[in-house]
């Protein structure tokens, strides 16, 4: 088959800043041409069209935009709210779906989306773009190959700071730290152990009173495999951008790039791992690969390891990890059943 043959119509719904990164991934893909721009904002959609020189309609209407033939995969790089919604609609009109986190902002949202997306057949990746980081992959690596033998806790921490992105005030978001950056704390915790969670426990703080939602969190989890672990979002400190992982085995522990092992008898410190650093969690620094890897799964007609189904626990602990510190931080099973 030709790579015209196999080529890819793909589309952006919203284009803010994380489109960017959707773009430059789906210009440089060889099976893939970009069919369509589409914003509430039309003048941002013609500047991301003049910027990756793309030969392709413009679209501020959401409906005219799906009836589009050409469009095979959208992303969906809307504010956080309106991404249950659009995606459902997205997978309602045949097409592949890359959905920015958060995937949805309530439990009825989830599993509306989840059905939609059972209902279409159509193939998904949510965007938890720090799989794809060299200290992630090396870490999965050890994991699987038995180095730290059996994982009995592990405890990730998202620290993406207000101080960081300059901005003197409250959280400016309707979603709370543990939903928007938090989420991505407890898929690397899922992914590493390639287990679910089966209960949380959270807490959660705020520095500034006119928080319009929870801008510190510390969870605790319980996995389906026995293993217990943590994870924090800490928005209101001030320290740069920072991501912890640390991960405690029968024979050895992970901890943010460095191994100790009992493979190596006569090891008597850290070994180092080398990798890019976490220093950034914009989508540019870990590399693109999940587009990629979507249209991979498109052309393969395989199913992600990143895809809505896989991601639904990940969500599910987050919002029941909001319900734990509303009601005095007792301990909810899931799946959650009200």
């Amino acid at each position: 088959m030709s790579s015209k043959e196999r080529s890819l119509g793909a589309a952006i719904w919203g284009a803010g800043p994380q489109s960017v990164w959707h773009l430059t991934a789906y210009s440089e893909n060889p099976n893939v041409n970009v069919v369509a721009i589409g914003s509430r904002t039309e003048a941002s959609a013609i500047a991301k069209r003049e910027m990756f020189g793309a030969d392709c309609p413009i679209y501020t209407d959401y409906e005219k935009f799906l009836s589009n033939e050409n469009i095979d995969i959208v992303s969906v790089c809307t504010p956080a709210e309106l991404h249950a919604g659009e995606s459902i609609l997205a997978a309602q009109a045949g097409k592949h779906v890359l959905i920015e986190t958060p995937a949805a902002c309530s439990f009825e949202e989830l599993h509306e989306l989840e059905r939609a997306i059972d209902r279409a057949g159509v193939k998904t990746v949510v965007s938890f773009v720090l799989r794809w980081h060299d200290v992630l992959v090396n870490a999965k690596a050890l994991v699987d190959s038995g180095a730290l033998g059996e994982i009995f806790y592990i405890q990730v921490d998202q620290w993406n700071t207000l101080f960081q992105w300059g901005v003197d005030g409250p959280w400016i978001y309707p979603q709370s730290a543990m939903l928007l950056n938090g989420s991505h704390a407890v898929d690397l915790a899922r992914y590493l152990l390639g287990a679910n969670v089966t209960s949380v426990a959270a807490w959660g703080f705020d520095i500034n009173p006119e928080n319009p939602a929870t801008a510190n969190t510390v969870t605790l989890l319980e996995f389906d495999d026995g293993a217990i672990g943590k994870v924090s979002s800490i928005a209101e400190g001030r320290r740069p951008y920072t991501f912890n992982i640390d991960i405690f085995g029968t024979e050895g522990t992970f901890s943010n790039g460095r191994l100790y092992t009992a493979f190596t008898p006569k090891q008597n410190d850290w070994i180092d791992v080398p990798s890019a650093p976490f220093r950034s969690d914009r989508v540019s620094e870990p590399p693109m690969g999940q587009m990629h890897h979507l249209v991979d799964c498109i052309l393969q007609d395989v199913d992600s390891h990143v895809d809505l189904n896989d991601a639904v626990n990940t969500f599910e602990v987050c919002f029941a990890a909001e319900i734990s510190m509303r009601t005095g931080n007792p301990k909810i099973r899931l799946p959650y059943r009200g």
